[in-house]
């Protein structure tokens, strides 16, 4: 839930402003990771010195704390540079200096290391390295990556030791998730990076055309055996004869025509958001992959061969903007992203509905759908915002399918080891495609046959490469934590790992709810586009996906009456019930959701059927209730809803539909376009989310940053 970021250039003279300023804005495009405390490493004046910066508080503090150090030559100019910087969500320890990364080895800082993740073992680890002598100054489990390398690196003195090996046998080593990036005074002008659980990306930018457009992974060889290091084994262990080193290969997609290395920029980063300014070429990690970047060359070994591992990294082309990460003319990312949302449900069915003949070609899933057809149940698996989205669906797929479905919170689904065969389904669905509960349930499920079907907003994320089909939201980059857009392009598509995509999302609650929820809709939709029996079923839902974006824009503009609904009626409130039914339980939920992460104002979202069965006893005329009651089958059991929360003195706001003219006078309303009942829940979200920037702005909240949250869960 960290963010980290490297740069490292060869034969390009950079300045020592233009490094500081280029680790910061990195940071500054990761802060949605976290953003307690921060921290940065440079090159000294020498090879033998690295410069550390931290401080508590977001990257401005850290920023300041660098540009007022007056030691600081900042017109230093280096051909050759290291450096990596990290941003911190706090899973060990208080945010304080002495936690923040980079954390090193020993007060000369020969090893330096930034990490994502969480290492489960790490007192094991520190209670032996402590055993050994070795003196921890924070809380943190990184601190023992940093430790243990200078331990392993003593224990070799004398030895022809690369730092490739060094870090293979650190690796070994550490159980949990982690990205990491290290650096050493031992080895000057190398980084050397790797991942298990967390992503991690290398950007390339050269002047001239790469020679080829992949890296080769390099192998441990000898009669299949494997190789934990290029030349020394585990190090943990006595070196085994018996299994010859490896040499190491030029690395052929960065040398020039004439041979020679070519003057080269590397950027290392969580996410690409942080890399696009620079450069539009990266390559992906896979997990246990180990990158070595020295001379200007970067190589990608592994701790060991897999069957079916590829044998080369492809550098992949990003299809995004610089401008699509920017505020623009908006005060906060969580509001321009709650705007752009009829852009990113246009972009998610783009190419995907034919209005004209009524259908749906989601092409990640065309191979897949006579099996997919045929299953004996789909089960969805997803946390947060896109479990709602999966909820909001669920009854969509059931009615036009009538397949069994069930939907699981992924951290739940793996306690209770639920039951999984081969002729299920499991579709999982994550913004950000490296949701650590849902990738361990996707992989739980894989692991007993049952086919995996991916919804993320994220090209190269875990989950797009791991699941056997599915679809890319195209939903656009968000920034803020909170999601919106995806929610709206789950109902309509599914997830393709080689289906392009045309932008990537960094904060996915707002638009990702509405992204994800069309996405399973259109899933649905191309489900059952066989059975006749739903013919005109799906065309009037088709037919309403049409006019979805001018409805959504419609319901935008009703935000200056929310915010006085905000300012005048709940902004002092300490409490918010939010009840529906049907379709509209998930909405309820979802704007619970956003109204305690953005504003924490206490919220809850009550299935309006169970009102009876204990919630009741919160009415009275103090408590504020919003009632969902948008027309659908449902509706004269909502009405029955209103009549035992008025009937205990309860005032609730009513959102409705606009030419409903059975809501008493009484009564304050949100008139909202109508649309077919299994989209409404689109239409309905979007006034919760706007009160919920509202709210948070009227109680002086740093909307984008809402307190102990960060955008990618990549921990259990």
């Amino acid at each position: 839930m960290c963010g980290i970021f490297g740069y490292l250039n060869f034969l390009v003279e950079r300045d020592r402003r233009f490094i500081t300023d280029t680790l910061l804005t990195g940071l500054s495009r990761l802060e949605y990771r976290g953003y307690d405390s921060a921290g940065v490493a440079i090159d000294g004046d020498d090879d033998t010195e690295v410069l550390v910066f931290k401080t508590v508080g977001k990257v401005a503090a850290l920023r300041k704390r660098i540009n007022e150090d007056k030691t600081l030559d900042f017109s230093k100019v280096f051909v050759n540079h290291t450096s990596m910087a990290h941003t911190r969500w706090a899973t060990h320890g208080q945010p304080s200096e002495r936690n923040s990364h980079p954390h090193r080895s020993d007060p000369k800082n020969e090893f330096l290391v930034v990490h994502n993740g969480i290492i489960t073992n790490y007192k094991e680890l520190r209670t032996v390295l402590e055993k050994k002598g070795y003196v921890f100054e924070s809380d943190t489990d990184t601190e023992c990556i940093a430790k243990l390398a200078k331990y392993l690196y003593d224990s070799q003195k004398g030895s022809k030791l690369s730092f490739t090996a060094l870090v293979k046998a650190v690796v070994k080593e550490l159980e949990g998730a982690f990205a990491l990036i290290l650096k050493s005074t031992h080895f000057p002008h190398e980084v050397v990076a790797t991942r298990r659980g967390s992503p991690l990306l290398i950007g390339v930018k050269t002047a001239k055309k790469l020679k080829v457009d992949f890296v080769d992974v390099e192998f441990g060889g000898g009669d299949g055996a494997e190789k934990l290091a290029e030349e020394e084994g585990n190090l943990l262990t006595p070196a085994d004869p018996q299994h010859p080193t490896i040499r190491r290969s030029q690395s052929r997609a960065f040398l020039s025509e004439d041979g020679m290395p070519q003057p080269i920029e590397y950027f290392m980063a969580s996410d690409p958001s942080a890399i696009v300014e620079h450069t539009k070429r990266v390559l992906y990690l896979e997990d246990d992959d180990i990158a070595h970047i020295a001379e200007g060359e970067l190589h990608i070994h592994r701790l060991r061969r897999e069957d079916g591992m590829s044998s080369i990294r492809s550098i992949q082309t990003l299809e995004m903007e610089i401008a699509e990460i920017m505020k623009g003319s908006f005060d906060h990312f969580m509001q321009k992203e709650i705007y752009e949302q009829p852009e990113s449900v246009v972009n998610t069915m783009r190419g995907r509905i034919n209005f004209d003949d009524g259908t749906i070609n989601l092409g990640g899933l065309k191979a897949y759908l006579p099996t997919i057809r045929r299953c004996r149940r789909i089960v969805f698996a997803a946390c947060g915002t896109s479990f709602h989205s999966c909820l909001a669906s669920r009854a969509t797929f059931e009615e036009l399918t009538e397949i069994p479905v069930s939907v699981e919170l992924a951290s739940d689904f793996l306690d209770r080891r639920t039951p999984v065969f081969r002729d299920d389904v499991c579709i999982f669905v994550s913004q950000s495609g490296e949701t650590a509960d849902t990738i361990l349930a996707m992989r739980y499920c894989q692991e007993r046959g049952a086919l995996c079907v991916g919804i993320t907003n994220t090209v190269g994320s875990s989950i797009s490469r791991e699941t056997h089909c599915g679809v890319h939201l195209n939903a656009g980059p968000e920034i803020g934590v909170a999601s919106t857009k995806a929610r709206l392009v789950h109902a309509l598509c599914s997830l393709d790992p080689l289906e392009p995509t045309n932008r990537f999302n960094k904060s996915c609650c707002k638009q990702a709810y509405t992204s994800q929820y069309i996405a399973l809709i259109m899933m649905a939709l191309q489900l059952s586009a066989d059975r006749i029996s739903m013919t005109q079923r799906r065309k009037q839902i088709i037919d309403d996906l049409y006019e979805l974006p001018k409805f959504i824009k419609e319901t935008l503009a009703l935000d200056g009456e929310l915010r006085k609904l905000a300012k005048e009626t709940l902004f002092k409130e300490k409490s918010l019930l939010i009840m529906g039914r049907g379709y509209q339980n998930a909405t309820c939920l979802e704007g619970a959701l956003k109204i305690k992460e953005v504003s924490y104002m206490h919220s809850e979202g009550i299935l309006a059927g169970e009102l009876k069965h204990g919630p009741l006893a919160l009415i009275d005329e103090n408590m504020p209730v919003i009632l969902i009651m948008t027309k659908d089958s449902l509706y004269p059991k909502v009405q029955s809803a209103l009549q035992q929360v008025t009937a205990r003195k309860g005032q609730p706001i009513i959102i409705c539909n606009k030419d409903d003219a059975g809501i008493s006078e009484q009564f304050r309303t949100i008139r909202v376009p109508q649309v077919v009942d299994c989209l409404q829940g689109i239409i309905n979200i979007i006034p919760l989310q706007l009160l919920s920037y509202h709210l948070a702005v009227l109680n002086g909240v740093d909307v984008d940053f809402p307190r102990n949250l960060a955008k990618a869960v990549t921990v259990e």
